[in-house]
């Protein structure tokens, strides 16, 4: 017994000098932490694990900077600290979505914890094949919840969180969708004048889309040699390859931008950004038109239209046969204006030492601000997406799996890691990592990126949300659609036509099943469309003029009524 004792001490004593280890070399006092805080959230995981040491699990997410740094480096020390033996997988994000639908239609357990965009939160909320966390954490997981996770310190548990009040995923990582722009080039005096001398108004950051259009213009073919600037220039950078990349190039609120949908956060309601109305029972009832949804309306119709003519007139010709991946590297290459649809996911590798679009002592020659919006959008509306990757149990996984990947899950999050791990990734999920003293010195080194997620403005960038009750099937719908029109084999108003006839034969096929009981799609009867667009809110009618007055604002401005 005294021997048994002794190798249990020496156990404990080891995964705490892997602990102290991984804090010395690994976190070097990058935490909102103390170190004598950081020590006794590590012993609580050394504690809390005991029961699964030499458990071997299985968890996966996409491939984004912030998961290599998960996979890479935190799984080997929660590995060590705790004996848990976790391989974290890093495949395509689509191929997330297929394991995890896999699961939920086979009841195999393929992994123990999936690192799954909050965009299929009316998906799981209406299946209900995952755990819901708030039950879990004061429930069957109450032994091995964090007491210092502090969950009102997350940013995005609004964009998890079910009509039900229960939160059913926990923030990993997020990134918002924002307008990038070369802030020297916009700042350079000939520009300005030349700009002022043919628009009649200030050169900077467009509020709408008639701005970014006339900026998109005016920067596409024009001789920048005297800012040292070699090779074409261009007004726009976007992608357009018929891929599943293309879905969510418009279901990433493109659609909400251009104001198609209702006013609401985190999304509008009853019609949101994918064009879907529900009934106050939060019950999907359609999408096209006839049905009171807006997927073919004609702010859907404008907003496809634009990003095709942008495309085509002030973007690079290989802009249209390249995927999101292919375009994202695209303006750090020094030859690009200003990008309307910039995943801040890019921000890493658009601030690294030595592009055209760097300064030599290190701040980027770029910033990123919110997004112009289209003519139909109104106050209140959605005006962007915001990426809110989260950890998600499901109920096919055995009790114990799901706890020890639990207890990972809470580790890459824990407040001991997190400011760190937003060091590498800049992926940003904790308000105290954002309000950090230590981000407060990066802030002028990432473009704008510090000033958005602590700005007020933030909250008007949302995920999917409830609208959408199965976000696998529905989704693949879009980039094959959209497609049609990208490439010109359909126009813009065909396409979505064929869209929206498609998602409601998703949502019929759900009603006939039942799969979802009374949170599934009730459909509506279909009306002349005339009835819905005569009715307050969206869909909304055709306006006589798109082309609204421009509008522009200094960024150094913007930025300065973010404090306020």
């Amino acid at each position: 017994m005294a021997l048994a004792l002794g190798m249990m001490s020496t156990a404990a004593h080891a995964d705490m000098e892997a602990a102290r280890a991984f804090l010395d070399t690994e976190i070097n006092g990058l935490s909102v932490l103390s170190r004598e805080e950081q020590e006794a959230e590590m012993q609580w995981f050394i504690d809390a694990a005991q029961p699964f040491a030499g458990m071997e699990i299985k968890v996966v997410s996409e491939t984004i900077t912030t998961h290599e740094y998960e996979s890479q480096v935190l799984a080997p020390a929660f590995t060590a600290i705790t004996g848990i033996q976790v391989t974290h997988d890093l495949i395509g994000e689509g191929d997330v979505v297929e394991k995890l639908q896999t699961q939920m239609q086979s009841g195999e357990n393929i992994y123990d914890a999936y690192i799954n965009d909050s965009d299929l939160i009316g998906t799981h909320w209406r299946y209900q094949q995952v755990r819901n966390l708030t039950d879990w954490m004061a429930g069957e997981g109450a032994d091995v919840t964090l007491p210092t996770l502090d969950i009102d310190d997350f940013i995005g548990t609004s964009f998890t969180t079910g009509p039900d009040g229960k939160l059913y995923q926990l923030p990993d990582q997020q990134f918002a969708n924002l307008y990038w722009f070369r802030y020297d080039w916009f700042n350079d005096e000939k520009n300005k004048a030349d700009f002022m001398a043919e628009y009649g108004y200030e050169l900077g950051v467009p509020v709408n889309w008639s701005a970014y259009e006339d900026i998109a213009e005016f920067f596409t073919g024009r001789d920048l040699s005297h800012l040292g600037v070699e090779g074409e220039v261009y007004g726009n950078m976007d992608y357009g390859k018929k891929d599943p990349s293309l879905g969510w190039r418009y279901t990433d609120a493109w659609m909400s931008m251009a104001g198609m949908g209702d006013v609401g956060e985190p999304n509008g309601l009853p019609v949101d950004e994918w064009g879907i109305r529900v009934n106050e029972n939060s019950q999907p009832v359609g999408s096209c038109v006839a049905r009171g949804g807006a997927t073919n309306s004609p702010a859907a119709v404008y907003a496809v239209t634009k990003a095709i003519e942008w495309l085509q007139k002030y973007s690079p010709p290989a802009a249209a046969g390249m995927t999101f991946s292919e375009a994202g590297p695209i303006p750090a290459q020094g030859n690009v204006a200003q990008q309307m649809f910039w995943y801040t996911a890019f921000t890493a590798a658009t601030v690294e030492p030595g592009l055209p679009v760097m300064n030599e002592d290190g701040t980027p020659k770029w910033r990123m601000a919110p997004s112009p919006h289209g003519v139909y959008w109104k106050e209140g509306q959605k005006i962007g997406y915001q990426d809110a990757g989260s950890w998600t149990l499901m109920q096919s996984t055995p009790v114990d799996r799901a706890k020890a990947a639990w207890l990972y899950a809470q580790f890459v999050v824990s407040k001991t890691v997190d400011l760190r791990k937003a060091d590498v990734g800049l992926t940003f999920i904790r308000e105290s990592t954002i309000d950090s003293d230590h981000f407060t010195e990066r802030a002028p080194r990432l473009g704008g990126l510090i000033e958005f997620y602590r700005s007020p403005a933030r909250i008007a960038w949302s995920p999917t949300g409830t609208n959408v009750p199965d976000y696998p099937r529905l989704a693949q719908l879009w980039w094959q659609n959209i497609g049609d029109a990208m490439s010109g084999a359909k126009t813009p108003q065909e396409a979505l036509d064929a869209l929206c006839a498609d998602q409601e034969s998703v949502l019929e096929r759900l009603e006939r099943a039942g799969v979802q009981g009374d949170l599934g799609p009730v459909m509506n009867e279909p009306r002349d469309p005339a009835e819905w667009l005569a009715e307050p809110g969206a869909p909304f009618p055709k306006l006589e003029n798109e082309d609204e007055e421009p509008i522009t604002i200094s960024y150094d401005e913007l930025v300065a009524s973010w404090g306020n």
